[in-house]
């Protein structure tokens, strides 16, 4: 387009930054905030990479100066504080029998005198006479094996013969503390091959005294381990729930007895030797070992068995 008929613009006048912004034209006022954006624009873009390389550099910073923080960091010891007690509840071990007519078993050990523990005697109407002669009785279900076990040594042409099985109190009293003042010895001496009153095996009716009827004199020796009905006991009794009360070395210092055997072969049997008890928590097993010999200055000792 011509501008001939335009009057020329005057050098007078003012500039637009001069004039207020309510006098400048919109379209004048857009173009010139547009450049102005720009201008900025351009800047920012230009500061960015300097605020990002300050940020990589305090994480880089931090990164490093945080292990050795935790590092130096004074460890809280916890084993100087006091450790808060605790409360124990006592265990209470159970001491029901199993009937009535069956008689008490004992409780513990802590009840223990000169290394034996205490027995009830078992009621009369349990006990059964043994032959030839029914002077020894033990109870029903120990008498009845007992007879078998007999049966089949003799099979084997062995004789065992009963000595002695139940033993009341008083019986027993006599045992222990007559013989006791008659061979003027301790109590512990005593002990040693008998029990005192209460606390003998033969209480129970489970406990017999065996000899050989081939040798009589090895009757509750130490020599009765060298003869045969010993060596049959020892590779059968236990066919018939038999075994050694009292083998070499025994947890209760008891001494040794070879002839001295009980009946393990019911519930009620077995819970009065075995229960855990102190001193007496195992049977001990006879081992098929060599003869050695017993000390004998306890022999003379031994004809009274516990």
């Amino acid at each position: 387009m011509d501008d001939a008929g335009l009057p020329p613009l005057s050098d007078d006048l003012p500039e637009l930054s001069a004039l207020p912004a309510e006098d400048i034209p919109v379209a004048v006022r857009e173009t010139s905030l547009g450049a102005s954006s720009l201008t900025d624009g351009a800047a920012s873009s230009q500061k960015r990479p300097s605020l990002f390389w300050g940020l990589l550099s305090l994480a880089a910073i931090a990164a490093v100066a945080l292990p050795l923080v935790f590092a130096f960091r004074p460890q809280t010891s916890t084993a100087e504080a006091p450790a808060k007690p605790t409360e124990q509840t006592p265990t209470v071990a159970s001491t029901t029998s199993l009937s009535e007519t069956d008689g008490e078993i004992p409780e513990s050990a802590e009840d223990s005198l000169l290394g034996h523990l205490p027995y009830e005697e078992a009621p009369a109407s349990d006990l059964v006479p043994l032959p030839p002669d029914g002077r020894v009785s033990l109870r029903k279900a120990a008498a009845e094996q007992f007879k078998a076990m007999a049966a089949a040594a003799k099979a084997d042409g062995v004789i065992l013969v009963p000595l002695s099985g139940y033993r009341s109190l008083a019986e027993q009293d006599d045992i222990f503390f007559g013989v006791k003042a008659e061979r003027g010895e301790a109590p512990s001496k005593r002990a040693e091959v008998s029990a005192p009153p209460g606390y003998s095996e033969h209480h129970t009716g489970y406990a017999i005294d065996i000899g050989d009827g081939d040798h009589p004199g090895s009757d509750l020796q130490f020599d009765f381990e060298e003869t045969e009905a010993f060596k049959w006991l020892k590779e059968n009794a236990a066919f018939y729930s038999f075994e050694l009360s009292f083998p070499k070395g025994n947890p209760m210092g008891v001494s040794y007895e070879p002839w001295h055997w009980r009946f393990v072969g019911d519930r009620h049997s077995l819970e009065t030797f075995y229960r855990a008890r102190s001193g007496d928590t195992s049977a001990q097993p006879v081992q098929p070992e060599a003869s050695t010999s017993p000390d004998r200055s306890n022999a003379a000792n031994a004809g009274q068995a516990r």
